[in-house]
Order: C-alpha cells, then structure tokens, then sequence
C-alpha cells in the first residue's frame, strides 16, 4: 500500500500569512508544507501538497489520491460549505479523508457552520491553527495502517 498521503487546499489558502492573520495566523501556506512534510516523514509517510482556488481541479486531484495515496488531508477553504461536487468526490474514493480546517469554523460566522464535504470525510480537525493538519496526518496514520 502507497504511504502517500494528499494533503489538498482550495481557495485563498495561498494567501495566508497575509489573509486575516488575527484568524489564521501568521504563518504562509509554504510554511504549512514544510511543516506537514517533516512530521510526515517522522510518521513514515509521504506527503504530496498542493493547492488550487479551482474546485474542478481539487475534484481531479481527489479523484488522482485514490489511485495513488493511501488517504487525503484537505482543506477546502470556501468550498467546504459550497461544494456538493467535492462531496461526491470524497464518497467516490476508497481511501480516507480526513477534513481539515485552521480556525474553528463552529465559532465564526453562520454560514461557517455547515459543511457540505464533513459527511463524506472521516473526521474533521479544526481550530489548532496550522497544527490542524499534522493533527490530520496523525489519524491518516492510524487510519491507513
């Protein structure tokens, strides 16, 4: 089995460090990288980061993982409450996702509340900041295993 694992980001996530760092914080999406890719190396995994403000392409790219990773970390920014594309993207897989998010989305605004990919996902990690996503890769280890 493939120890590779997807980690998936959509819109505006190539902003951070500059997008509303009271609530993201400070750190840049090439931050984030190096980081989940050193804590996947101590976990024996691969990591294949990527990001797209394009939701057919983060359709593609899930639909790529289930033929070449072991499971998906992603975030999905804005389409987490939109997208019923990437809902049905996620369910199509046979590998775990796991969904993922810097704030908290539960305590910002309304519309945050509801995510439309959380039903298809094995789980969701939200509110540690960038921690969030080794917090992802965590479990994909436990879940792959």
């Amino acid at each position: 089995m493939s120890n590779t694992i997807f980690v998936l980001n959509g819109p505006n996530l190539n902003m951070l460090g500059k997008r509303e760092p009271g609530i993201y914080g400070g750190k840049t999406l090439a931050d984030i990288e190096a980081e989940c890719k050193a804590a996947g190396a101590d976990l024996g995994l691969s990591v294949d980061f990527r990001q797209s403000n394009h939701e057919g392409l983060l359709v593609d790219w899930l639909h790529e993982a289930s033929d070449k990773a072991a499971g998906v970390a992603i975030n999905a920014g804005a389409y987490t409450h939109t997208s019923v594309a990437l809902h049905d993207a996620i369910r199509a897989i046979g590998i775990p996702v796991v969904e993922v998010h810097i704030s908290n989305i539960h305590a910002r605004e309304q519309f945050r509340h509801k995510s439309m990919i959380a039903p298809a996902t094995k789980g969701m990690i939200c509110g540690f900041g960038p921690q969030s996503y080794i917090l992802a890769l965590h479990a994909l280890k436990t879940l792959t295993q």
